[in-house]
């Protein structure tokens, strides 16, 4: 098999999709929770600066999606045929509510009518929560396994997917999104609406601390397949200790309002969860509840190694253009928001 810095080209690749979703959980997640918290904003005056605040690099950020999409979609065919076949509802509202999103920015300050106004502003919110927790319902089902069966196909129902544990994950997931967002919205705020973010932000943490508890309790006591790689080398035990560590950095940093650093270690804590999450399933992508001998691994789903040799040439290159992209757009826009005749 060939290897790359003593890495096979399938696990290499799987690290390349972890990055990239990292970069679009990290991106999105914090427009997607500022979007959580427009509702609370009562003021037009407020409203309009929190969409400005995301309105350069909401789109950008969604080109991480779309490029780990397609990264799935050439890398492991097998994972993107099965995943995308069986969560098709799912993914279907998660797109509806992807377009909803976008229009509601858009569309709101076209015209002065209030009812105009207020209605794409709930759509707004409602359309960022909801991307939220599906994103964590899917993630909460790929943590727990799926019916997979022969040939890799799924046999079971949708309905499966609304179970507890994805619930949990899918309100963990919207929490640490409304955390990150209201860190990202101070950084880009002042006056009354500054003030009042520091309230939401406790809000938010607290929201966050008592999701993120309560799924791990229950990870540890229901799910002991995710902990078996940790039992078997406790030397990958420091990523949990990080990933606890970079969290709880998170209130001290937001208590001492130093919101730039603490918008690093929500960044970062986003991504060693995330790390977490890779450790716990390879080389599984998806495990069957029906047979693991039909689990979905990197091995199995894979493209074959030459497609997957050209592939990494093309990331090689795309990514760091990408990265360059985004630092130029945030270095455009950086600093507080300050309204203006071609503002939303």
């Amino acid at each position: 098999m060939a290897t790359f810095l003593g890495i096979d080209y399938p696990t290499l690749w799987y690290l390349v999709v972890g990055a990239v979703f990292s970069g679009y959980a990290i991106l999105d997640g914090f427009d997607l929770g500022a979007g959580a918290w427009h509702l609370f904003f009562k003021k037009e005056q407020s409203r309009r600066i929190a969409l400005n605040a995301v309105g350069p690099v909401w789109d950008g950020n969604e080109v991480w999606l779309v490029i780990g999409g397609g990264a799935l979609f050439a890398g492991f065919p097998v994972l993107y045929a099965s995943l995308f076949s069986a969560m098709y509802i799912p993914f279907m509202l998660f797109l509806a509510f992807l377009i909803f999103r976008a229009i509601s920015i858009e569309f709101r300050s076209k015209e002065e009518m209030r009812w105009w106004r207020t209605m794409w502003d709930v759509l707004y919110s409602l359309a960022s929560i909801l991307l939220s927790f599906l994103l964590g319902v899917v993630l909460g089902n790929i943590l727990l396994g799926m019916s997979i069966g022969e040939n890799y196909e799924f046999a079971g129902s949708w309905l499966e997917f609304i179970n507890p544990y994805a619930i949990m994950v899918g309100l963990t997931t919207l929490a640490l999104f409304m955390m990150h967002g209201a860190i990202y919205l101070l950084m880009k705020t002042e006056g009354r609406l500054f003030t009042k973010l520091t309230i939401l932000l406790r809000q938010g943490i607290i929201f966050f601390i008592i999701m993120f508890s309560l799924t791990t309790l229950y990870t540890l006591i229901y799910i002991p397949h995710l902990s078996d790689d940790f039992k078997s080398n406790p030397a990958l035990f420091i990523m949990p200790v990080l990933a606890f560590l970079s969290i709880a950095n998170i209130p001290r940093l937001a208590n001492k309002r130093k919101y730039r650093s603490a918008f690093i270690f929500s960044a970062l804590s986003i991504s060693m969860l995330l790390i977490l999450v890779a450790i716990e399933l390879y080389p599984v992508l998806i495990l069957s509840t029906i047979d693991p001998a039909y689990n979905i691994t990197v091995y199995n789903a894979a493209s074959s190694e030459k497609s997957l040799g050209i592939m990494l040439t093309f990331a090689a290159v795309g990514v760091p253009l990408v990265l360059s992209y985004t630092f130029f757009v945030y270095k455009t826009f950086w600093g507080k928001v300050q309204l203006d005749e071609t503002s939303y």
